[in-house]
C-alpha cells in the first residue's frame, strides 16, 4: 500500500501522485457506495446494507488516498484519507459533487470586462468559501481591458468589507508576481466563471504549464468552456494549485440563514446589535444592519445580496 494524491480525476480514473511517482488508478468497488455495517462487539463488521453513495464523485483532486499496485504504473485505490476541507456544489440532479479537496484557499478569479463582472455571484462564491470553512482570495483579472482605477472601483466594496483582492492583468504580467506570492506554501484552487483567464493567470505564474485557453465568444461576451477537467498542479515555488472548469452556476448546500449572515464579514461586525435579537435585518425596527446601510457604512448592493442569498437558506435554521 501507498499513500498519495489524487492529481486528477476524469471518467472514473484517477491519477495519484505516490512517492514521486505516477499511478493511473481505478477506484475499488465499495468506495462507489454507502455501506452499512454491523457494530456487534462480539463479531467482525459486516455489511447489512449497500447502496450508491449520494454525491457525483466519491474520489477528488486533492484527496489524500492509499493505493495498491497492480504492475505497470497502474494501481487501485483502496481508501480515502479524512479530508481536511473541501469545495462543493450542488451538481448532476441535486448530488454533491466534491470539486477539489484539502485546500487552504479558494481563488476566486473574476474578470474586470468580457465577461462583464457578475458582483452577484461573485457573492455567491464568497459565501461558499466562508460556509466551507476556505480563506477567498478576490482576483480581479483583465485589468487591461478598463484600466486600474476602473479596476479598482468595481470592486472597491469588497475591499471594504476586508476581502484581500489582487487585480491582474495575464496578457501583460501585471499583478501575477504578487498572485504567485500569495500561492507559495499553499494548497490553493481557483474557481470562477468561463472565460475570466483563470488557465491563463496559472500560465503566467508558473512558465510552461501551456495550459489550454481561448477567447470569450465574439457574439454571446461569455466564456466558454477550456479547462473541462480539474487537475491539481505542483508549483516551482512550493504549494500546489488546482485549476478547476468555468461554473456558470454555484448553489449553496445546505447553507442556514444563520451560516449566510456570518459569512458577510460586515454583517458580522454589527451582529448583536439590532434591538431583537432574532433580527432577519429585513422589516423590523431599530436594525443595526439596515442603520449601517442608511449611513452609507454598509454597501446597498452587498444588503440586498445578503436577502436575496438568505432567502435560499436551509429551512433548518
Amino acid at each position: 500500500m501507498r499513500e498519495g494524491i489524487v492529481l486528477r480525476a476524469a471518467n472514473g480514473l484517477y491519477t495519484v501522485q505516490a512517492q514521486d511517482h505516477h499511478y493511473h488508478c481505478s477506484l475499488r468497488g465499495n468506495l462507489k457506495k454507502d455501506l452499512r455495517y454491523t457494530t456487534s462487539a462480539a463479531h467482525a463488521p459486516r455489511v447489512t446494507h449497500a447502496r450508491r453513495a449520494m454525491v457525483n464523485d466519491p474520489v477528488a483532486i486533492g484527496d489524500r488516498v492509499q493505493i495498491s499496485e497492480t504492475g505497470h504504473g497502474a494501481g487501485v485505490i483502496e481508501e480515502v484519507l479524512p479530508r481536511r476541507t473541501r469545495f462543493t456544489r450542488a451538481g448532476f440532479r441535486g448530488k454533491e459533487q466534491t470539486l477539489v479537496c484539502n485546500i487552504d484557499q479558494l481563488v476566486i478569479v473574476f474578470a474586470c470586462a468580457d465577461p462583464q463582472p457578475d458582483l452577484w455571484k461573485l457573492d455567491r462564491f464568497l459565501v461558499a468559501a466562508e460556509t466551507q470553512g476556505l480563506a477567498p482570495l478576490i482576483v480581479a483579472n483583465k485589468r487591461d481591458l478598463v484600466g486600474r482605477d476602473d479596476a479598482a472601483r468595481f470592486f472597491a466594496e469588497y475591499g471594504s468589507a476586508g476581502y484581500p483582492i489582487v487585480v491582474t492583468s495575464a496578457s501583460e504580467r501585471d499583478g501575477t508576481a504578487e498572485l504567485a506570492a500569495r500561492l507559495v506554501d499553499r494548497v490553493s484552487a481557483f474557481v470562477g466563471p468561463s472565460g475570466v483567464g483563470k488557465s491563463s493567470l496559472l500560465n503566467a505564474v508558473q512558465p510552461g504549464l501551456n495550459l489550454r485557453t481561448s477567447e470569450v465568444g465574439g457574439v454571446t461576451h461569455k466564456g466558454r468552456h477550456t479547462t473541462t477537467t480539474a487537475q491539481l498542479i505542483p508549483l516551482r515555488a512550493g504549494g500546489w494549485v488546482a485549476d478547476t472548469p468555468g461554473l456558470r452556476q454555484l448553489d449553496l448546500l445546505d447553507a442556514s440563514r444563520d451560516e449566510i449572515e456570518s459569512a458577510f464579514p460586515e454583517l458580522r461586525l454589527l451582529l448583536g446589535r439590532c434591538r431583537f435579537q432574532d433580527c432577519r435585518h429585513d422589516h423590523e425596527p431599530d436594525c443595526a444592519v439596515k442603520l449601517a446601510v442608511a449611513a452609507g457604512e454598509l454597501a446597498e448592493r452587498r444588503y440586498r445580496s445578503f436577502l436575496a442569498l438568505a432567502a435560499e437558506a436551509s429551512p433548518r435554521s
